[in-house]
């Protein structure tokens, strides 16, 4: 059995207003036919379908298109569950008409474990579908505790026990596979992504994902596997970089090998479609940038261009570089002051707090120095506030 796993579509999401819509396409669309050409049976798609749980409708009917074309008149099984992003009821509004082309939306997280034959290979698929399991969503309070230690120990069980519940089905004469929309201990995460840990209390420990063939996830949009998991698991990533912070990440999709009984053999294949985003560093002020810009450097991808000048740049300065690349979506001046004080960041880093309060007194009085009760006053304070937040 060959299955598909992709997760954070984000459909609908921009970029500082600039709208993705054309590259979701055209990434959706090398999505299809790379199932064709690998003859895939089932695509799970581990949450984040939608950026936000009131999508432009424009968003929707390209979920719905893609569905559509990777169902292929039903010789194709499809199953998505909710991310953090998504509202379930939204997401599972068309199950009666979905349901019939054999895709699966699940909305909350359930109970009961997915039985997929898939008549190409004559096997079945045991699936373990967990959504986005908030509290509200598993409509329980998990601790009454405002201690965030005690709530990240109560999720970790309550999503071990949901796991444990539902692979309780598995068996030696199926494919055996999990999918969740979950933060996991560990991860390597970025900018893009909306946090669901909550100050680290909806984190999983890797040792409680279940024991399957593969485990699915979405949340995190930097292809990973998981590390120190009881079982092959792994996050398939955004098919496309939604902040600069996945500048350089190569986007790709997750295709699996799987036979009853037998381990899963895991390719990741890259994706080519959409725009890359990349960051200028023109330190040689605004002439390196032009002649970057004659060069037609990054042509077609989006820019954040930070550039070291000696004055402000005006009004005309950044219209005219607007005019030349319209895909430049940042444009940070860099002034001989900030410089100085990035160049000292790093001997800062090893200083002692109290020496680092001085130095920032100073600078905000033009070199005065504190007195000392205001130097005790302020390690007071900060002594306070590391054991009001420890554990």
């Amino acid at each position: 059995m060959r299955l598909l796993h992709t997760a954070d579509w984000h459909l609908g999401r921009t970029l500082e207003g600039r709208s993705r819509l054309e590259e979701q396409a055209a990434v959706l669309n090398e999505m299809v036919e790379l199932a064709d050409a690998e003859a895939i049976d089932v695509v799970l798609v581990a949450g984040d379908v939608f950026d936000s749980v009131n999508p432009p409708a424009a968003a929707e009917q390209l979920f719905y298109e893609t569905m559509a074309r990777l169902v292929d008149n039903g010789r194709r099984q499809v199953v998505v569950i909710a991310g953090n992003h998504d509202h379930p009821d939204r997401l599972t509004a068309a199950t009666p008409l979905a349901a019939e082309q054999g895709i699966v939306l699940l909305g909350y997280p359930v109970w009961e474990t997915i039985h997929m034959y898939v008549p190409s290979t004559g096997e079945t698929l045991c699936l373990a579908a967990l959504p986005y399991p908030s509290e509200a969503r598993l409509n329980e309070l998990l601790s009454d505790s405002p201690q965030a230690h005690l709530l990240q120990e109560a999720y970790d069980i309550r999503v071990q026990q949901c796991f444990r519940h539902l692979s309780r089905a598995f068996s030696p004469r199926t494919v055996n596979v999990a999918m969740s929309h979950l933060f996991v201990a560990g991860g390597a995460a970025s900018d893009s992504e909306r946090p669901i840990e909550v100050g680290g209390a909806y984190t999983v420990r890797p040792s409680s994902l279940p024991m399957a063939q593969y485990v699915a996830l979405g949340h995190l949009h930097r292809p990973q596997a998981v590390r120190h998991a009881p079982a092959p698991a792994r996050y398939a990533g955004s098919p496309l970089a939604y902040s600069f912070s996945e500048a350089g990440y190569a986007k790709s999709v997750t295709v699996v090998d799987v036979r009853p009984g037998e381990p899963a053999v895991i390719e990741e294949v890259h994706l080519r479609a959409g725009q890359p985003l990349v960051q200028w560093r023109a330190t040689e002020g605004l002439a390196q940038v032009y002649q970057w810009m004659t060069e037609r450097r990054d042509e077609n991808a989006w820019i954040d261009l930070e550039v070291h000048v000696e004055e402000a740049l005006s009004q005309e300065d950044i219209r005219r570089l607007r005019q030349h690349y319209p895909n430049l979506v940042h444009i940070r001046p860099v002034y001989p002051e900030q410089q100085e004080t990035d160049s000292v960041s790093l001997e800062e880093a090893d200083m002692p707090v109290d020496e680092l309060f001085r130095q920032f007194y100073r600078r905000q009085t033009g070199g005065a120095e504190p007195e000392e009760e205001l130097v005790q006053l302020f390690l007071q304070l900060l002594q306070e506030e590391e054991a009001e937040v420890a554990p």
